[in-house]
């Protein structure tokens, strides 16, 4: 019998200097203090990705797309999640779906949820849900020094019947 199979991720960046743009769940946030990272540090798109990686065995976001890859740097949180799908693809999964929550204080996420699930949803190719919680100020995202979010991903081995 084939079974899914599920993967976790997740990915936490500490914001970094005034004037970097924010860019997170494949956004970007006018006005809000950036995290710093070696890509974009969408850490929504990042945890996305690694669970895709989890869920399929094929590695995980360091493994495939390290700080030791100088043409990702600076790249795009959803260049990243479409990257992590092809691999997911050519290692003989479909993608079933991706759910992820956001963890912090800033951005107000519940405004832009819908544009930021279209625009994941699009470099997945598969659907990608998004959550938003704080941590009731505890941690480092309640003491407002970065974001993180935490990922699930649905894979099903390709012809097994569809995700």
């Amino acid at each position: 019998m084939i079974l899914p199979r599920t993967g976790i991720a997740v990915d936490v960046h500490a914001f970094g200097p005034e004037g970097t743009p924010l860019w997170v769940a494949g956004l970007e946030w006018p006005g809000e203090r950036g995290l710093a990272g070696h890509s974009d540090g969408d850490v929504v798109a990042h945890a996305a990705a690694d669970a895709l990686f989890s869920a399929s065995g094929t590695g995980d976001l360091g493994a495939n797309f390290g700080v030791d890859r100088p043409e990702l740097e600076g790249a795009s949180g959803t260049r990243i999640l479409a990257e992590a799908a092809r691999i997911v693809r050519e290692a003989g999964f479909e993608i079933g779906n991706v759910a992820v929550q956001l963890i912090g204080n800033r951005p107000r996420f519940a405004p832009r949820r819908a544009e930021a699930e279209a625009v994941l949803t699009a470099a997945a190719g598969a659907p990608v849900t998004v959550s938003a919680t704080t941590s009731d100020h505890l941690g480092l995202t309640g003491r407002g020094e970065g974001l993180a979010a935490v990922a699930t991903a649905l894979v099903v081995p390709a012809g097994a019947g569809g995700a």
